[in-house]
């Protein structure tokens, strides 16, 4: 059964590379709708989430760690930190830096935006078996490093 878009091209429906930016797309309006819900995006997930598994970190390693460009991580960590979900103080060893620390009510907010993740995830891979997500997940956690490479 062809369940690609009807005015897609004949020859790309079967390429794993069309396929893969259909999937994505449907991905990101899933997490881009179950995130809004909360008033939030996935910017703001991915910061919360580096904090509360790592801890306290300077705005620019968490943009590192969380592959957000600077400016970005500026603009989200203020709005995190308006809603009261993070914490901005200065470095105690470099004052020109900043640390961010996640409050109590981040964590609970991580926690939160980490269950609407996993009901995208249900959602998004309904049609699967387990046996064959943890087998989309490991090839699809392969072609990622593979293209990751040095």
């Amino acid at each position: 059964m062809d369940t690609a878009a009807p005015q897609s091209p004949a020859g790309l429906r079967t390429t794993p590379t069309w396929l893969l930016n259909q999937t994505a797309s449907h991905a990101t309006r899933l997490l881009t709708e179950g995130f809004a819900a909360h008033d939030l995006r996935g910017y703001h997930y991915r910061l919360l989430t580096a904090l509360t598994e790592d801890g306290p970190a300077s705005q620019a390693d968490l943009g590192r760690r969380c592959g957000i460009d600077r400016s970005d991580v500026v603009a989200a960590i203020n709005d995190l930190a308006g809603r009261g979900l993070v914490v901005r103080a200065p470095d105690p060893t470099d004052r020109r830096r900043n640390v961010i620390s996640v409050t109590d009510a981040g964590v609970t907010e991580a926690h939160r935006l980490g269950e609407t993740l996993d009901r995208v995830q249900r959602d998004l891979l309904a049609p699967l078996s387990t046996t064959e997500r943890e087998q989309l997940t490991r090839l699809l956690t392969r072609l990622l490093a593979h293209h990751n490479r040095p």
